[in-house]
């Protein structure tokens, strides 16, 4: 059985930091995507599972950074500088090993429980 299991996030004024962390069972890539209320749920970071490479969207990067733990099955999404809009639910994303668009969310199998981020300003 899959398991992915998320924990982080919490409240913080602007121009903070916190850390996202997802643990996952098994071998996958891992993406973290986003949803403010009364949006769409958007992709945020990803990072491949061999060789490492990332990916981030226009709006995160170079505040955010996505790592991986030397035993490959944590992630780590380091955000910093946050702005107010940051402020959603944080989703951990799995996808299983082979054909993978990074910004996609349905090119993911399986996700993480949700953590809400709060930026105040």
């Amino acid at each position: 059985q899959v398991r992915l299991v998320q924990s982080g996030g919490g409240l913080v004024q602007a121009g903070g930091s916190l850390r996202l962390t997802c643990t996952a069972s098994a071998r996958f890539h891992i993406g973290w995507f986003r949803q403010a209320p009364g949006k769409e749920r958007e992709f945020v970071s990803a990072i491949q599972f061999i060789g490492n490479p990332q990916y981030y969207s226009a709006s995160v990067r170079g505040r955010f950074t996505i790592s991986r733990d030397s035993n490959k099955s944590t992630v780590h999404l380091d955000m910093d500088r946050l702005k107010p809009e940051d402020t959603a639910v944080y989703y951990c994303a799995a996808a299983e090993l082979g054909g993978w668009n990074a910004r996609q969310s349905q090119s993911y199998h399986y996700w993480g429980q949700g953590t809400q981020v709060t930026v105040s300003s």
